[in-house]
């Protein structure tokens, strides 16, 4: 989201200015308007800048280097086994996979990253690599949305700073626009995609053989996100204006179109999916996040690109909206399009992250900061941003898969302020990638950022975007060797150049807007705004924004989960009855809630909140007995604490939570099953025992160990296969007897996690862990040990431990050596995290402007942080979490019980007959969350 220069703040802008770019936003004006205004953080010095830039720049030859040596022409990299993924020879993820073309992605999408960060020498490199290698005729099916932001948005990207480059005239001056005829041969590939009668495209679509032919496997689907198929006018438009061939940016704007034709339009909102057929919704909440998220990115970078109007004005209608019903500052909360003024959901996905970048293309800058700092201290409770978390933040989906769109927002936002406070921001984004995701063949995903463990992954989306804003972030004007001003990026962070607006404008615009609503002129601003309106005279005013967000997470007891917005019914009245207060056998509550299904749209709107807050204190019950899962840290030679496995918890025992963690070499009980008197004891006197489930119960494994002298326990799950990504945590619960005598910690492992603690046993014997409730910082586990130097150069705070270790004299051991050794074991780590871990999640659900859709495994989905905070219950009370937090408690008096917690609401199916459709709505938002 780049502006470009053009004229003066404050000054008017006719509507078909060249390019008519500031009259739509603010962010040009804003540069400008940073000379004049300072914040409250105290400025970072020009040397620290630098030293912060370089530092981007070594991360990104990390991962890209290593993407080159170790997994290309594959499309990604497999950090933890220092492979590529290639599609159909590893366990399908599912939707996740849809990115995936057997066409070199992670090149394609780092081509003009490699120019922002002035390796043009190797961008003239990538570039020839790709037309020499890559095929775009694949018999593969791929997603029509994720390769449209990826190849097609990476091969135009590539092909404005080509020819950028040679008019510059060192570099590039062999290039003859070949990226632009792969674009355009891709591009070509995709159109059959929009042969549905509505103009919008099939969600998938096969490279060789398009869609509706047997060999095509696909062209069956009836449904696609809201994003997937309003995220494409920008490419297409920048490839019909590229090469003059006007049909590309038709198809585009005909989705766009019916997508606006089909809005609701009592509320301006769109929902999450649509049927491409009938253009019926087939989910009907709306929000800013997964699904919607890039659609309303598209509209107004449309208009910045293209000049028309239309755009514009659809943007401020659908923004009106937003503020209107789903902008709860902080909080941007899901709504149904039907009935905005009640949430849709209790949670929040990580890709809202991008809105505040969003809002200061927009000009309205208050909220961004708002929300920006929200997520900025949920960020530093977990170190990165879950997937998904909950009004009151806590974990709802675990999973971090190195998503760049709060550095983004991040960016965008100092380039509206100049406050250094986002300077600050930016550097604590690059430590905890270099504390916690790095590993030796680049950096890995998170798999669970309450523990820390990791997925072998490293999508393409992350050296595309993370390490372009960042790097951006601490650049002056000097830094970069073109002015970035002049081009607007994509929502893959492509970049286009904006004097396309005004190259092959063959295609007629129409001004469709006024045909379905009456706008509101005050909503269209065509002029630069004020900058004393957007930082009034107080030089503290984002810090004093902010100020009051800085405790929302961790200290403060925010409003209840389920927000109603009781002052927008009734003039502040309280609804008549709350889920809290229910009683079935009360005869007057049974009367209100007949009165909620009939009387009135009132009543009916009371009914349905009723209903929202019954499923809540439902889920909530269920919930009452869980604990929070546990980490295995392996931190001995050559792991070093990089591998990290999720672990079920006990019942009984110490409590990590609460106490220090654990940590031992470990050894194998005999009889493996611990379920009499050990033969072994002087094998784990001292050490961690690993036991086999399976025979007794797990309270009795437990004292045989513990009078055997071992100072802990991991159980092993004896069902072959079984993984943490495939089965919901649980925990081990006691024997229905007293078990305070039972002083050690005892944890659980599945199948698949627990045999990389075996394998690695057998390969180096001497195998040290760490039993705790969350990952350690490596800087602490290695103090006093020998530290190789790939962990030294990723966490700086490691370099005096190196001057001061024992061990410094054999610190020039080689790196490689260990890297090597350990990757076999990190190979068996990622079979276990790979394998299905992703494909449970329905199509209709998969986040559209992921940059690659995650979809999230059941044990992540119900999930909280380890943390003790403080949070609201349904009667406004602060209540303790702690120990509140965990998917399933299970005995062992068998292989495999499946024992659920919590007691079910029963559906007063009588009383809410004449709700069917919403009922539906929120059978469905209830599957999200279970």
């Amino acid at each position: 989201m780049s502006g470009a220069g053009g004229r003066g703040c404050g000054s008017p802008v006719p509507q078909r200015a060249p390019w008519s770019l500031v009259a739509a936003t603010a962010a040009f004006c804003l540069v400008s308007a940073t000379s004049v205004w300072t914040a409250g953080a105290e400025p970072m010095s020009r040397e620290e800048k630098q030293k912060l830039g370089n530092q981007v720049l070594e991360m990104f030859d990390h991962a890209y280097g290593n993407y080159m040596e170790h997994a290309y022409p594959a499309d990604e990299l497999m950090p933890l086994t220092c492979r590529g993924r290639v599609r159909g020879q590893e366990p399908s993820r599912g939707d996740v996979d849809d990115a995936l073309g057997k066409f070199s992605l992670t090149l394609i999408d780092s081509l003009d990253t490699l120019v922002v960060l002035n390796k043009t020498k190797e961008f003239e490199d990538a570039v020839r690599k790709v037309l020499k290698d890559v095929n775009l005729d694949n018999d593969v099916v791929v997603s029509v949305f994720e390769t449209n932001i990826r190849v097609l948005g990476g091969l135009l990207g590539g092909h404005s700073l080509a020819i950028m480059l040679k008019e510059k005239g060192e570099y590039m001056q062999w290039y003859n626009d070949e990226l632009l005829q792969m674009a355009k041969q891709l591009g070509y590939k995709l159109l059959p995609a929009f042969n549905t009668t509505s103009g919008l495209p099939y969600p998938r679509i096969n490279l060789k053989f398009g869609i509706r032919k047997p060999e095509a496997r696909t062209g069956t689907e009836t449904d696609t996100c809201t994003a997937c198929a309003g995220t494409l006018i920008l490419e297409f438009a920048a490839l019909s204006r590229f090469t003059g061939a006007t049909i590309f940016e038709e198809y585009a704007r005909k989705a766009l179109d019916f997508l606006w034709e089909k809005r609701q339009r009592s509320s301006n909102l769109v929902g999450v999916t649509i049927n491409i057929h009938t253009g019926d919704w087939v989910r009907k909440d709306s929000g800013v996040g997964a699904g919607i998220d890039s659609y309303y990115e598209y509209l107004l970078k449309a208009y910045v690109l293209l000049g028309d109007d239309s755009f514009l004005e659809r943007f401020n209608t659908h923004y009106d909206a937003i503020m209107r019903y789903i902008s709860q500052p902080p909080l941007l909360l899901d709504v149904h399009i039907h009935k905005p003024m009640l949430n849709a959901r209790t949670w929040m996905d990580a890709l809202l992250a991008f809105f505040p970048g969003l809002q200061v293309l927009k000009g309205d800058i208050r909220p961004a900061i708002e929300t920006h700092e929200m997520l900025y201290q949920v960020i530093k409770k977990h170190n990165f941003l879950p997937e998904a978390f909950t009004t009151d933040f806590r974990v709802h989906w675990a999973q971090h898969p190195l998503r760049p769109e709060f550095a983004e927002s991040t960016y965008f936002l100092y380039k509206a302020t100049g406050d250094p406070y986002y300077l600050e921001v930016g550097k604590t984004l690059i430590e905890n990638l270099n504390k916690y995701a790095r590993v030796p063949c680049g950096f890995a995903a998170m798999k669970d950022v309450r523990t820390g463990s990791h997925e072998d992954r490293m999508d393409s989306f992350f050296l595309a975007e993370m390490f372009k804003y960042l790097y951006l972030l601490f650049a002056d004007k000097e830094d970069i060797i073109f002015d970035i001003e002049d081009y607007i990026f994509t929502t893959e962070a492509h970049l286009l150049p904006l004097w396309l607006s005004t190259t092959n404008q063959s295609i007629a615009k129409k001004n469709t807007t006024s045909e379905y609503t009456e706008l509101d002129d005050s909503n269209f601003d065509w002029t630069c705004p004020n900058t004393q309106i957007l930082f009034p005279n107080d030089p503290l005013y984002a810090q004093s924004i902010r100020e009051p967000l800085k405790n929302v997470v961790d200290k403060s007891c925010p409003r209840g989960i389920i927000r109603v917005r009781e002052e927008s019914f009734r003039s502040g009245a309280k609804p008549p009855l709350r889920a809290r207060d229910f009683m079935a056998t009360n005869p007057e509550h049974l009367e209100i809630l007949k009165k909620m299904g009939a009387a009135s749209s009132i009543d009916a709107e009371d009914g349905l909140r009723f209903m929202q807050e019954m499923i809540e204190l439902s889920s909530q019950q269920q919930k009452e007995q869980q604990l929070p899962p546990r980490a295995v840290q392996i931190v001995s030679h050559p792991f070093f604490g990089r591998v990290v496995l999720t672990a079920g918890p006990a019942q009984f025992g110490l409590d990590l939570s609460k106490h220090k963690e654990t940590r031992g070499f470990v050894a194998s009980s005999k009889p493996y099953n611990g379920c009499s008197e050990l033969t072994n004891p002087e094998a784990v006197m001292g050490k961690i025992a690993l036991i086999q489930r399976g025979q007794c119960m797990f309270a009795e494994k437990a004292r045989n160990i513990q009078n055997a002298g071992a100072i802990g326990g991991i159980v092993i799950d004896d069902n072959e296969g079984s993984s943490s990504d495939t089965a919901p945590l649980f925990q081990m619960a006691g024997d229905g007897k007293d078990t305070d005598d039972i002083k050690i910690p005892m944890l659980f492992l599945f199948s698949k996690e627990g045999s990389i603690i075996l394998d690695a046993v057998r390969e180096y014997e001497e195998v040290e862990v760490l039993l705790s409730d969350k990952a350690k910082d490596r800087a602490a586990i290695l103090k006093g040990k020998m530290i190789p130097s790939y962990i030294i150069n990723s966490n700086p705070e490691m370099e005096n431990e190196e001057q001061s270790s024992p061990e410094n004299d054999s610190q020039n051991q080689s790196a490689e050596q260990v890297s090597s050794s350990s990757q076999e074991v990190d190979s068996v780590d990622q079979e276990s995290s790979e394998e299905n871990s992703l494909n449970s999640y329905p199509e209709s659900l998969s986040p559209a402007d992921m940059d690659n859709a995650a979809s999230i495994s059941a044990s992540e989905q119900t999930s909280n942080p380890t943390e003790n905070h403080e949070t609201t219950n349904l009667n406004g009370e602060c209540t303790d979490l702690d120990n509140q937090l965990q998917e399933q408690s299970e005995t062992e008096e068998d292989s495999n019980p499946n024992v659920s917690w919590g007691k079910k609401v029963q559906p007063i199916d009588s009383i809410l007959a004449d709700w069917n459709e919403d009922i539906e709505a929120f059978e469905m938002m209830e599957k999200d969350e279970l």
